[in-house]
């Protein structure tokens, strides 16, 4: 096992098709153990020079809704009816605590999400 630090890029890449060559050794083989170090050391490279940002709530909200095969109506009890919904969905109105707490439970999407702040259609 020759195992390198992840410093660069070009040793981001080397690192990816030394990867892709021993993804499925057999477990417990020094090259499984390989692999689940590079792993790590790629994750955290990626963490750090390719960061991957949460979407706002309201597209969290959308895409959970999509994951779930939800519509519209389907939040009409957790917004409080079918035109809150889709003042919400369409950034006409600000999610509630109310609205937040109900949707936590019906989409189980976490609550730090759905309180960041976002930017209403028109402003």
């Amino acid at each position: 096992m020759n195992i390198k630090l992840i410093k660069t890029e070009d040793d981001y890449q080397v690192a990816l098709k030394r990867l892709e060559v021993i993804f499925d050794a057999k477990i417990g083989t020094p090259s499984s153990d390989e692999a689940d170090i590079l792993g790590l050391m790629i994750d955290e490279y990626e963490k750090k020079h390719y960061p991957i940002e949460a979407p706002d709530p309201i597209e969290a909200i959308k895409i959970r809704m999509e994951e779930m095969q939800l519509k519209q109506i389907d939040l009409a009890d957790a917004l409080g009816g079918r035109n809150r919904v889709s003042e919400v969905l369409n950034r006409k109105r600000k999610l509630t605590v109310e609205m937040i707490r109900n949707l936590t439970a019906r989409l189980s999407l976490s609550p730090g999400l759905l309180i960041n702040d976002y930017q209403l259609t028109g402003q």
